[in-house]
């Protein structure tokens, strides 16, 4: 039944000179959406997941308020191929964007161009990494490449570059909001706030600067992982033990008159910088004398009181996004999203970084908020994979979804709807060997099961039982009495590749039985 308001407004936007207040403009219009984009944000360092020592009460809000996706899954888990499959809908093998660094092909589809022609306004803040500007976008204020953390550079449609003063998280927000206040008011919009926060090298705000120093974190159970029977895990390069370096990363003894992050700062920040990491972090390493795991369990530590600080700042301009949400009246015909481009470990297996198709890696966060449309506190078990925000992202907006896109509406799943859905979801990872030397993978994930084929330098199955072995220490792969289900997922996997296109990943898959 249509309310008598909705008749009132649309009898008064047939007068004359009449222009309808943006509350008014709300119930006659499709949802405005804006989609926040972090960075190597892992879900385990948000309290919505289960984190207790996290501080994201703003994240946690959306997810309260709307949706919690607790197996949103990525195609190809690192960040310019993530931001890819965001825009195109496909897997990293047709959109072309394989391994980071590279330049996105922008003479593709790419789903904001079918919110143009549907009469939308769109925008794309901040971080963006795709070392192209693709088309699909009335206005692009990004970063170039991965950005810095102060005084940050941004590159506009043109190609102008501006630096701005101040934390990047905050100026992304402020870009943001000033977008929003001159932007067509005509017309419903779409923006994506893409955030440089968690990214390494985990700069935190002045504000934020030994914000966790009071926490001491429980090593995880897996932290001392052997990878006993996992080639690929023992052979990789991302470990806090010899990966991670404290100087650079763990900000001990900085030279802060080197070129780059650190000689960005204003004299106010750079004096607050150098009295919390050369007066307070620095002088404790030299005191401690520390080696072998004292050592290892140290720089864990600090890892952790950095990345949290640096996500701090996110949460609290999620904050400031939501408050002007309310303020302005655009909340209850606003779709609200936050997400991570991939999962990340804190820890887990004695890592960080990603690009693993096991569970911390693998997964990522996603929350949604869309009132009246998706109930507070709705919990979405379903395999999600990023190939599906496009079409989602469509179908909320009523816009035509391309037939080429591989991903699938989740909309239904949203709204509690029964759906016949998807039962595996597949996965392809390139990047080898820099930086972080992880061979290169293909894998199917179903609700219980994991199958991976690992290719070059070596060629080997590795296959986990995630309900009875979720944290994948245990290679399944030629164990007795799971041959079966190794061949059948065998047989799943391949069904994948055929149906997603992938021919190099069959060839691989059918010469490596």
């Amino acid at each position: 039944m249509i309310s008598a308001a909705a008749v009132l407004a649309a009898l008064l936007v047939t007068v004359p000179g009449y222009k309808p207040k943006e509350s008014e403009a709300q119930q006659t219009t499709r949802p405005n959406v804006i989609f926040i984009f972090s960075d190597d944000h892992a879900y385990q360092a948000i309290g919505a997941y289960g984190s207790k020592l996290a501080k994201t009460p703003n994240i946690d809000r959306i997810a309260r308020e709307g949706a919690i996706l607790h197996n949103n899954v990525v195609t190809n888990s690192i960040c310019g191929p993530s931001r890819a499959t965001l825009l195109t809908g496909k897997y990293s093998h047709l959109n072309g964007y394989k391994v980071n660094e590279r330049k996105f092909e922008i003479n593709q589809p790419v789903f904001p161009e079918e919110l143009q022609k549907n009469g939308y306004q769109t925008a794309w803040i901040g971080k963006m990494h795709l070392g192209a500007l693709p088309h699909g976008f009335d206005y692009l204020n990004v970063l170039p490449g991965q950005g810095q953390y102060y005084s940050p550079d941004f590159v506009n449609g043109k190609g102008d570059t501006t630096r701005y003063p101040g934390y990047v998280t905050n100026v992304t927000t402020k870009l943001s909001l000033d977008w929003l206040n001159g932007r067509d008011k005509s017309k419903p919009f779409f923006l994506v706030v893409g955030h440089k926060a968690t990214h390494r090298e985990w700069l935190p705000d002045i504000q934020d600067l030994g914000a966790y120093d009071n926490v001491t974190f429980p090593l995880p159970a897996t932290f001392y992982d052997e990878y006993e029977n996992r080639d690929a895990a023992k052979n990789q390069d991302m470990t806090i033990d010899k990966t991670m370096r404290l100087k650079e990363d763990l900000k001990v003894h900085l030279d802060y008159d080197k070129r780059g992050a650190y000689n960005r700062f204003s004299p106010e920040e750079k004096k607050k910088f150098y009295d919390y990491y050369e007066n307070k972090i620095s002088k404790e390493f030299d005191e401690k004398k520390l080696s072998g795991k004292a050592l290892v369990e140290w720089k864990f530590q600090r890892y952790l009181k950095d990345y949290l600080a640096t996500a701090n700042s996110l949460d609290r301009n999620i904050g400031t996004l939501l408050d002007y949400l309310d303020k302005s009246g655009l909340a209850k015909n606003t779709v609200i999203i936050y997400a991570s481009d991939q999962g990340f470990y804190l820890g887990e297996h004695g890592w960080f970084d990603k690009r693993f198709i096991y569970e911390e890696s693998l997964k990522t966060p996603f929350v949604i908020r869309y009132p009246g449309v998706i109930k507070p506190g709705t919990q979405v078990n379903q395999l999600v994979s990023n190939i599906d925000w496009a079409p989602t992202l469509l179908n909320l907006t009523g816009t035509a979804i391309p037939k080429d896109i591989q991903g699938v509406s989740f909309l239904p799943l949203l709204k509690g709807q029964k759906t016949n859905w998807r039962q595996e979801a597949y996965y392809h990872y390139y990047e080898y060997p820099e930086p972080h030397r992880v061979a290169p993978h293909i894998g199917l994930r179903s609700s219980q099961y994991k199958i991976v084929r690992f290719y070059g330098p070596k060629d080997y199955w590795e296959l986990y039982d995630l309900k009875k072995d979720p944290q994948e220490l245990r290679n399944l792969y030629g164990v007795k009495g799971y041959e079966a289900i190794a061949a059948d997922l065998k047989n799943k996997l391949k069904d994948q590749i055929r149906k997603y296109k992938d021919d190099e990943a069959l060839r691989i898959v059918e010469g490596g039985e």
